[in-house]
């Protein structure tokens, strides 16, 4: 039998630790050991080993791992100063390729942190008596965590789910155990999320006895149901999609916020009550940022401004209603902005809901917040589209409305149309307004501008103008063109031209 030293990232990790598909890259601050050998020797060590497979997933929370896909779509507008900094997905002409950097990240980090999952569960058996049971909680988090992160690719280079075509749509490599030499095709949508819901079948099982609470800042059995719940939704299982986030809903465990100050503890603050996983932030390990929308900096004439890549369309911006929380908390015009060389106030938004807390950063706010990839909230547009997809618009209104009335917005009937928009408004920012569309199967037409931004923001076909069609290639990205060269058992996406 062939043996391999194999390397697992070690908690002292700084940042992200890329590796390729095949594996054939060994990370800064692993550890190795040989095939059969016991990598978890004391509790220590596999608090450490757990530590590092968390850190492998925060590593691919928010920043470029949410604005690429944002960009994409129909929310924002680059500015004339974004120097084209998201330009190509933005544009998603020419200038979107196989070797774009957010597009190789997104590949590489996601794997990255499957490569160690696929480690500790492959070692998390062979412990000691006394580490069994919490060697146990910590394979339970590795199944959850890549089942998380194969969705997240199936999301992203993946057709959207079909009954008739997942057996033949390809996805992307299934890599389930560690070997440095393999050079994995790739697999089918289905086999992908057959995947997912293997692995989370597993987390259920070891996660079971894992209470969730609020702001819990590693998987427990509530995230691990809420990712059900997503899987649901996704294959069109309508009624176990229903089912999975009534699970969280009807405990009462997580609350929406629905007053301001609720609102500032939520999204300004990270102490709110609506995460059912807020990932693990500090001030001295960080997390990814999201400042393209706000990029906040000192200026000798008007002190701190706003200089932003991206602001709001004026189509996301009148989907809300008059005294909507979220339009008081996540779009600012009371600050100065400074744009092509003059300065704005009060002429148009900016998106600030990814500002910053003020705790992460020692100076100014640096679009540094916790990540939360599971909230409650998620859960109620969840259950609201499947339940009327599912032909409950009764169960479906009751969802969405107890949303809208903790968000101080508008009731309205539950319909294909309001549901949607509904999405568009809760999740903007959280880099899941690709995936939806694509759930859904349409596309946008134009990205209007605010009207007091004219004089800010790019113009023309590629940018307010952009027509995006509902079978635009685009939606699923390229294969990177590194992972192209070197494993000529993939195909790429069509549409594009391998470099």
């Amino acid at each position: 039998m062939k043996k391999f030293i194999k390397y697992i990232a070690s908690a002292t990790a700084l940042a992200s630790i890329l590796a390729s598909c095949d594996l054939n890259l060994v990370p800064i601050n692993s550890i190795a050991y040989q095939e059969g050998g016991r990598l978890i020797e004391t509790q220590a060590n596999l608090t450490n080993l757990e530590n590092g497979l968390l850190h492998s997933f925060r590593a691919a929370q928010m920043g470029e791992y949410s604005i690429a896909s944002e960009v994409m779509t129909d929310g924002f507008n680059a500015t004339l100063d974004y120097g084209n900094n998201y330009g190509g997905i933005h544009k998603t002409d020419y200038n979107f390729t196989s070797s774009d950097y957010y597009v190789e990240d997104y590949w590489s980090t996601n794997y990255s942190g499957i490569k160690n999952y696929n480690i500790f569960i492959a070692a998390a058996d062979n412990v000691s008596e006394e580490l069994v049971a919490n060697a146990r909680v910590a394979k339970g988090e590795a199944f959850f965590l890549r089942a998380a992160s194969y969705l997240n690719l199936a999301r992203h280079f993946g057709n959207a789910w079909s009954a008739a075509t997942a057996a033949t749509d390809l996805c992307v490599p299934l890599v389930t155990v560690y070997d440095q030499q393999a050079k994995p095709a790739r697999a089918t949508v289905k086999e992908v999320y057959d995947q997912i819901k293997s692995d989370l079948d597993s987390a259920a099982v070891c996660l079971a006895g894992v209470a969730g609470k609020v702001r819990a800042d590693r998987p427990t059995i509530d995230a691990v149901n809420a990712l059900y719940a997503r899987y649901f939704l996704d294959t069109h299982d309508y009624a176990k999609a229903a089912e999975y986030a009534h699970k969280l809903i009807d405990a009462g465990k997580y609350t929406l916020a629905s007053t301001a100050a609720e609102m500032t503890a939520e999204f300004v603050n990270d102490r709110g009550t609506e995460p059912i996983y807020q990932v693990f932030a500090s001030l001295s390990e960080g997390t990814n940022s999201s400042n393209v929308w706000t990029y906040w900096s000192s200026n000798a004439e008007h002190g701190e401004v706003f200089k932003p890549y991206f602001l709001p369309t004026q189509t996301l911006v009148d989907s809300y209603d008059t005294g909507d929380l979220r339009l008081e908390a996540w779009f600012d015009n009371t600050e100065w902005v400074q744009l092509n060389g003059k300065y704005y106030k009060g002429e148009f938004y900016v998106f600030t809901k990814f500002w910053g807390n003020p705790a992460l950063t020692s100076s100014l706010r640096n679009g540094r917040q916790a990540p939360k990839p599971f909230t409650i909230a998620e859960q109620y547009l969840i259950a609201a589209e499947a339940e009327l997809a599912a032909g409950d618009a009764a169960a479906a209104r009751a969802d969405l409305n107890a949303l809208q009335i903790a968000r101080n917005s508008g009731l309205t009937d539950a319909t294909v149309e309001s549901i949607r928009k509904e999405w568009f408004k809760e999740t903007v920012g959280e880099g899941l307004r690709m995936s939806c569309l694509k759930r859904w199967g349409i596309g946008y037409s134009g990205r209007p501008m605010q009207s007091g931004a004219v004089n800010v923001l790019n113009s023309g076909d590629v940018y307010d103008g952009k027509v995006f069609k509902s079978d635009d290639y685009h939606f699923n990205w390229p294969i990177p063109s590194y992972e192209m060269k070197i494993n000529k058992n993939l195909k790429q996406n069509a549409g594009y031209v391998n470099e």
